[in-house]
């Protein structure tokens, strides 16, 4: 007889783990509502695909390992990774690159390590900096606002017909990272996409996180600790290196916390049970990591992004901060320094 398993994730929450994944669900459809708006049907193909190759590739593993298909399908989890990463990729990315990131994701980030609550990296992190690196190109270059037809979008997704100069662009974070000779006012005058809640997409879109994330503080799915610590370090790296509007700008720090995937790293990445630290101290180290990894990697390294690279280096050392970390044992005083164990 089959007995599943009762591993992490654990939460003080009485919810069960398919309510929470619910939740979680719940809580990026403001996110997905923004983006369709600025994008037509793009992140729902994407959302989709995720979900359609995410359900089959995790029926498959779980089905080679003679476990029950149907258990491992009702806890919600692969979805939400499915979801996460749709929302995570460029609109109308071509059907074998949301393949390649699902299929990293469910089998290298979560089944090569034994499924649920025993991996160590993110998932959906982890198929995600697999597209990135492997192309750079197809990750870097999002469609311009409202300027692509459906049936031109689901050509390009199926059949791979290239982009129009018109339909694509660069980023605000890729803009301003490769800008050397512009202030900032002349970039973003320049930039048709840009501007502090005006018609930047990216702006929007991390409110809409940023929205699904309080509800899921109110709801308890997760504390407090890791995402503001990771917002607060990001906006304090971007205060003390901010230097002006000049061409050498790294930008604000409202810049950096409304751009990239910023508010989605925060409230639904690094908030993960499982990959994450576990104490509240912990989780306020993890982080403050990711939040300074954020930044150094945007400001100084090669890619304009860095939340998926922060979170997997973060996640290497989320063991050894639990190790010191770790709350007192109930019932146990604190050492004291000289202690002598054969002392009473």
């Amino acid at each position: 007889m089959y007995l599943p398993p009762k591993s992490s994730p654990h939460t003080t929450n009485k919810s069960s783990t398919q309510n929470l994944m619910l939740r979680v669900i719940l809580a990026t459809l403001p996110a997905f509502l923004v983006s369709s708006y600025f994008f037509g049907i793009g992140p729902a193909i994407n959302v989709a695909l995720c979900i359609i190759f995410a359900v089959s590739i995790e029926a498959f593993i779980v089905s080679l390992r003679k476990r029950p298909v149907s258990y491992a399908l009702k806890d919600g989890s692969v979805i939400v990774t499915a979801v996460l990463l749709g929302l995570a990729l460029p609109p109308f990315s071509s059907w074998w690159l949301v393949l390649i990131a699902i299929g990293f994701a469910v089998i290298f980030g979560k089944h090569l390590f034994g499924g649920l609550g025993q991996n160590p990296f993110n998932p959906a992190m982890l198929g995600y900096v697999v597209v990135l690196v492997s192309f750079p190109v197809a990750m870097t270059s999002w469609p311009a606002p409202q300027t692509v037809a459906s049936s031109d979008a689901l050509a390009h997704v199926f059949l791979g017909t290239p982009w129009l100069d018109a339909w694509s662009h660069a980023t605000v974070l890729d803009t301003l990272k490769n800008n050397h000779s512009l202030t900032l006012h002349e970039l973003w005058q320049d930039y048709p996409y840009s501007g502090w809640i005006s018609s930047n997409s990216s702006e929007w879109i991390n409110l809409a996180f940023l929205l699904g994330g309080l509800y899921l503080l109110y709801k308890r799915v997760f504390t407090w600790h890791a995402p503001v610590a990771m917002l607060l370090a990001l906006a304090l790296m971007s205060l003390i290196f901010w230097n002006g509007s000049g061409s050498a700008s790294n930008g604000s720090p409202l810049f950096h916390l409304f751009s990239g995937a910023t508010m989605l790293g925060a409230f639904f990445i690094i908030t993960d049970p499982v990959s994450s630290a576990t104490s509240n101290q912990g989780r306020f180290i993890f982080g403050l990591g990711v939040g300074v990894l954020v930044y150094i990697i945007r400001a100084w390294g090669g890619y304009p992004d860095a939340i998926a690279f922060s979170v997997l280096l973060m996640n290497l050392c989320a063991p050894t901060i639990d190790y010191f970390t770790r709350p007192r044992t109930y019932g146990q005083r604190k050492a004291k320094r000289g202690f002598n164990p054969g002392d009473n």
